[in-house]
């Protein structure tokens, strides 16, 4: 009677189990080696290797698009545009020189949401491409190079209209074209072109060079030589020119969009120019310079720092008697009505007036890596891998004289509790909170987790605060009590060493968007806010930017941005389940696993759509599942 109890039991928990493994919704047959698949900011899944190209829409059951004619094409030969439906193919070889390309090499403009090709290389009669570049929101291409010898293979523009593949205009740019003359004194691309308005500025070695964009007629040519990017302020009536020296300092010309020089003497700046704000009352402006070696190895190594300036606009000259020392580099910088406010990396916060005269009494202390500097109402809040504070922006005077201390984690993280005035900050060790209307500090809860892990994802839910990371998944009451710990043991050493290189990732459709957004790079100094609810932010941004573009394929990615997550309720771990290696699906507010899939391959690589709800398995070498995540 007992083994009959035991197996019945066995044989219910089995039924029970046996819901929760999942097939795969689709599978497409690409055929091939897959090389890469590749999640794109327009929810295409891009899939490449020895047969081609090839495109895969959400709940599709089959690619939209596969181009074999292509051959073989290797990760390195694809540019994704940022925060757009295309990706700029290379076939031919690039070149060590940044926007420049080998002789007689291929370039195609692929719209990824429509399948089709918007440029391609030969079918507009270019032999050489020196510059492609892809203008947002003005849907423009902009190629400089050589055209066939027909027209006499001269340096020369075309501008594209991508909603249609169509030629707007096109222009050659060496006006001594066919005279005598040395190889020295033809002119080549020295740096990205500059659209702006009813004109297209070409950089090169000879000048900057103005064409129109609906016929590509000159309009001007300056002697402003080696031009490598450029800017203009609001109005568009004057462009800053960066030339980027090979000793590493950078060159600021300025000139009018007629074309005549605004400064008498070019503006010389030390190392590499990182920032550079246009304010009413000057230009600031942020370098960083690299003392031996390559930049990487450089900051790494500590061995360089930022330098900081503010120039006058009409001049080019200094406005501040002294700089700011940094000793680091600038990590964060935001301009505010009073000043200049700036981070830095290896640690330390300080703030300077627009007259170069210190803001702060002295600069404040800090531990390194600043994750977050964000005004609230006691004052701005700074939060670092060991330490965080409340700091008086007018003053520089710290809340607590000694800051919030904590042994560095393997990741620090916070969230904001709107519904109880509260920060609440993980050190990998206890939650701290600090009362927004008081600034008073209190423990609000002691945690581990298991596996070796620190919680890196933190954020309020109706049910509670929830913490996550690779491995683990934590939900704690309003009081800090614990509503549920759920941890899933990594898989074998294998595996796990690819995971934490980031070759298996869950990746997000905003992963770009996040990247162009952070507050690293942000110039303007705003209000605390979790990650969800920055992210929820960018994504809005996003969908009305997306809105006034008219293509067929942004009218998608709008779509696709103002959508809810499909799995904003789900967390997705990889673990050992009892058939092998597979992902299990793990509901935030109650810990309960809803579904199992299993991932046959030891070594799984896999992307998951968290917008429209779908992980991509690559389940042969020329085979790709796909999981609908939302049931």
């Amino acid at each position: 009677m007992k083994k009959l109890s035991f197996l019945l039991f066995a044989l219910a928990f089995l039924v029970g189990k046996a819901w929760t493994q999942t097939a795969p919704t689709f599978k497409y047959t690409i055929g091939g080696k897959i090389e890469k698949m590749t999640l794109t900011d327009a929810g295409v899944l891009l899939v490449n290797g020895s047969n081609g190209l090839a495109g895969i829409k959400p709940g599709a059951s089959s690619p939209h698009f596969n181009f074999a004619e292509y051959g073989k094409i290797k990760e390195e030969e694809m540019e994704l545009v940022p925060m757009s439906p295309y990706v700029v193919l290379t076939q031919g070889g690039k070149s060590q020189i940044p926007g420049t390309i080998f002789a007689n090499s291929k370039r195609t403009v692929i719209d990824v949401i429509t399948g089709e090709k918007v440029f391609v290389t030969e079918e507009n009669g270019w032999k050489q491409i020196a510059q492609l570049k892809i203008f947002i929101p003005e849907n423009k291409l902009v190629v400089v190079g050589n055209r066939e010898k027909s027209e006499g293979e001269v340096l020369a523009v075309g501008i594209y209209d991508l909603a249609t593949g169509k030629q707007d205009g096109f222009a050659n740019l060496d006006p001594n074209a066919g005279k005598v003359r040395s190889a020295a004194a033809v002119p080549m691309s020295s740096g990205a072109p500059f659209l702006l308005h009813d004109q297209v500025f070409v950089p090169t070695t000879k000048g900057v060079v103005s064409a129109n964009v609906k016929d590509g007629g000159i309009i001007w040519q300056n002697e402003i030589k080696n031009i490598t990017s450029m800017v203009a302020d609001e109005t568009g009536n004057e462009i800053y020119g960066f030339e980027e020296r090979s000793n590493g300092d950078t060159r600021i010309h300025k000139f009018g969009k007629d074309g005549q020089e605004l400064w008498e003497d070019e503006r010389k700046i030390k190392g590499s120019v990182t920032r550079f704000q246009i304010l009413p009352g000057g230009l600031a402006v942020v370098s960083d310079v690299f003392k031996g070696g390559s930049s990487l190895v450089s900051q790494i190594g500590g061995s360089g720092e930022s330098k900081i300036a503010f120039l006058n606009a009409s001049n080019g000259e200094d406005l501040w008697e002294k700089a700011p020392k940094t000793k680091g580099y600038v990590q964060h910088f935001y301009v505010m009505e009073d000043g200049i406010l700036f981070g830095l990396a290896e640690g330390g916060i300080n703030k300077i007036k627009f007259d170069g005269t210190p803001l702060f009494k002295k600069p404040i202390d800090t531990g390194a890596n600043i994750h977050t500097m964000a005004t609230t109402p006691q004052g701005m809040i700074y939060i670092t891998d060991t330490d965080a504070n409340i700091i008086d922006l007018n003053t520089g005077d710290a809340k607590w004289k000694k800051g919030i201390q904590y042994k560095k984690a393997t990741s620090v993280t916070s969230a904001y509790d709107q519904a109880n005035g509260r920060y609440l900050i993980s050190t990998g060790e206890e939650i701290l909170a600090i009362d927004e209307n008081t600034g008073d500090l209190s423990t609000l809860a002691k945690l581990k987790f298991e596996g070796k892990e620190s919680p890196n994802t933190m954020g309020m839910r109706s049910s509670g605060l929830y913490l996550a990371s690779d491995q683990n998944m934590m939900l704690l009451d309003v009081d800090g009590q614990e509503n549920y710990h759920v941890f899933h043991k990594a898989p074998g050493q294998s595996t796990f060493a690819k995971v934490a290189l980031g070759a298996l990732t869950v990746a997000s459709a905003t992963v770009a968007a996040a990247a162009a957004s952070q507050s690293t790079y942000s110039y303007y100094i705003g209000e605390y806010s979790s990650a969800e609810a920055q992210r929820a932010n960018r994504n809005a941004a996003a969908a009305e930017s997306f809105s006034n573009i008219a293509s067929v394929s942004y009218g998608e990615m709008t779509k696709r941005f103002k959508a809810t997550m499909a799995t904003a309720n789900d967390q997705f771990i990889l673990t050992d389940l009892s058939d092998g290696v597979g992902l299990v699906k793990v509901n935030k507010d109650t810990g309960n696993t809803e579904k199992e899939i299993f991932l046959k391959d030891k070594k799984p690589v896999y992307e998951v759509d968290d917008i429209e709800g779908y992980l991509y398995y690559l389940s042969g070498s020329g085979e790709i599942s796909a999981f609908d995540l939302k049931n």
